[in-house]
């Protein structure tokens, strides 16, 4: 079994919505069970990201933040 390729997103510095617009342009490109992580700085991107899972059907695989105020999420297209 493949594991799945992992494209990543920098929206550190971005305020909403570009985070999440920067996201779905990335996942759009994406093949079906390939994954993406977003590295954000903008607080608002938790709800984001939360919503938009739930919404489009991607899974929100993991999100975190560091001690430097980084946030970063995985998901995985559907």
């Amino acid at each position: 079994m493949s594991q799945a390729a992992v494209t990543e997103v920098d929206a550190r510095g971005l305020q909403c919505p570009m985070p999440l617009l920067k996201a779905k342009r990335a996942l759009n490109s994406l093949a079906s069970g390939d994954r993406l992580q977003v590295l954000a700085t903008d607080s608002g991107s938790q709800r984001d990201f939360q919503v938009f899972a739930e919404q489009s059907g991607h899974n929100l695989l993991s999100a975190e933040v560091d001690a430097e105020g980084v946030y970063r999420y995985l998901l995985q297209k559907r």
